[in-house]
């Protein structure tokens, strides 16, 4: 690589991935982290290539009024990768969250929209929210969070983001022998917790004595494997690796503005694509009753089996472990009522998306829950171009400190729109 001089750059708009982007004086752009738009920063290149650069901020030369001091120790450049915008008052976080999310559908899906980002009841000044936290450990057994897009960790004796009931464990405390990652999964409500461990050795572990269950590479070795959540007024157990929302939260917002944006009456047929361990298929079960059915589609064996614990007081709600794909789609959707779907970062794809506008009868309404803008104003230009329009969106904060945010979309066919015009 090219050895660099620091760069001197006006940092403009935020990117995707929660740097800015400036220009250097041969004209490529750079993505410069540990800055705000309008800043004037000295930087050093932390990667290159043959259109773009990488940076990070070292000096601050004329600071934006948005700036605060990062709170977290670890935070900076060349240090832990965790946090993007530890530099950044909360205000200011949810407004460049929301300038990236109108960004990204202007561009990618042709859309104008002032997005505001609505804080989530949980974390007031953007720390002590995180309920699952995945730490490294080096050769020694020392535990530690990774430095941005890098193996290497930045060892930690505490994580501010971390929830009380995570950091009330203490990991970060003791060494770890044989161990190459470990997950703590805790519930501020119940106080429970769960740590999954991946092992680097066959031979019996010498573990630090912790009040909590354990699950080491999959297997139980103490309970409780699974931990309770309680969701506006349903019950649910989610197992140790089984995808959960991590912002105390976010179950429950999440929930009101998908039944919101579903408006689903008794005796619908409704879809639940990605559905994890059936948060939105039990609460929308609820709503339609026995008259109604709910389709549950998750890939993931063990989430689908805590779905079907979750939902087993309701008879007409079928968990079905398949992937989600475009024959999956057609073969057994339609005449759906109704549809939310919940993708990983990737989105759901093109072939999905047309597919899904393709059901004929087709659903009356699309609730679409996405934690990737870029995937999601992808997904979305599939079902605008075949004539469908987006009712609503609204975008969540449940990732302080980051740039990461959560938008919910209510998105209905032609037909419905003519109808709703009358």
């Amino acid at each position: 690589m090219t050895h660099f001089p620091l760069l001197d750059l006006e940092a403009g708009p935020i990117a995707a991935g929660g740097g800015c982007v400036a220009r250097a004086d041969d004209g490529r752009v750079v993505f410069v982290r540990h800055c705000l738009p309008g800043e004037r920063v000295r930087a050093v290149v932390t990667e290159e290539s043959k259109s773009y650069l990488r940076a990070d901020a070292l000096e601050i030369i004329q600071a934006s009024p948005d700036r605060v001091s990062p709170p977290c120790a670890y935070s900076g450049p060349g240090r832990c990768g965790g946090c993007d915008w530890q530099h950044v008052a909360i205000a200011a976080q949810r407004r460049l969250k929301g300038d990236l999310v109108a960004e990204q559908l202007r561009r990618l899906a042709g859309i104008e929209r002032v997005v505001e980002v609505e804080e989530v009841a949980g974390a007031p000044d953007g720390l002590g929210w995180r309920t699952r936290v995945r730490f490294g450990i080096d050769d020694a057994g020392r535990i530690g969070l990774h430095r941005h897009r890098s193996h290497e960790l930045e060892l930690v004796d505490h994580c501010l983001i971390a929830s009380a009931a995570v950091e009330a464990i203490g990991v970060e405390n003791h060494q770890w022998p044989d161990v190459d990652d470990l997950e703590v999964f805790a519930s501020d409500a119940s106080g429970e917790s769960v740590l999954s461990l991946t092992t680097r050795s066959r031979r019996p572990l010498q573990l630090p004595s912790v009040d909590s269950g354990l699950v080491v590479n999959g297997r139980v070795a103490r309970r409780p494997e699974r931990l309770a959540f309680r969701v506006l007024q349903r019950h649910y157990e989610v197992s140790a690796g089984v995808f959960w929302q991590v912002h105390p939260g976010a179950a429950n917002a999440l929930a009101r503005a998908v039944l919101n944006g579903l408006d689903a009456r008794p005796g619908d047929r409704v879809a639940d694509l990605f559905a994890g361990a059936g948060l939105f298929a039990g609460l929308v079960g609820d709503v339609v009753g026995p008259t109604g059915s709910v389709l549950a589609v998750e890939r993931d064996r063990w989430a689908c089996a805590d779905a079907t614990r979750n939902t087993v007081d309701q008879p007409h709600v079928e968990v079905l472990r398949a992937a989600v794909t475009s024959a999956l789609v057609s073969e057994r959707l339609g005449g759906v009522d109704l549809l939310v779907l919940d993708p990983s970062r990737e989105g759901a794809g093109r072939p999905v998306m047309s597919s899904l506008v393709a059901l004929s009868p087709g659903p009356r309404r699309i609730v679409y829950v996405a934690c990737d803008p870029a995937s999601f104003a992808r997904d979305l230009r599939v079902v605008l171009d075949a004539g469908w329009a987006l009712h609503s969106l609204r975008a969540f904060d449940l990732f302080p400190m980051t740039e990461h945010v959560e938008t919910v979309a209510v998105v209905e066919p032609p037909q419905v729109r003519a109808t709703n015009a009358l």
